[in-house]
């Protein structure tokens, strides 16, 4: 498994528990790839938090968005 990156590790440094696990794969799955970075939206109700590999954004970059 790749090392994240340290973008991809101060993004998670003050996040709760909950959110880590919801996020840390994907994130760990664009260090494996090297090749996007990372979306996470927040979806009001009870599906709460998500994430997924962005084309959009360079490799290392994570964006929070409101879904």
């Amino acid at each position: 498994m790749s090392e994240l990156p340290a973008s991809y590790k101060n993004f998670l440094n003050d996040k709760d528990e909950m959110f880590v696990l919801t996020v840390k794969p994907v994130l760990q799955q664009s260090a494996a790839d090297q090749l996007h970075g990372v979306r996470v939206t927040y979806n009001p109700g009870s599906t709460g938090h998500q994430a997924h590999i962005d084309e959009s954004i360079p490799f290392g970059v994570v964006i929070e968005d409101i879904d």
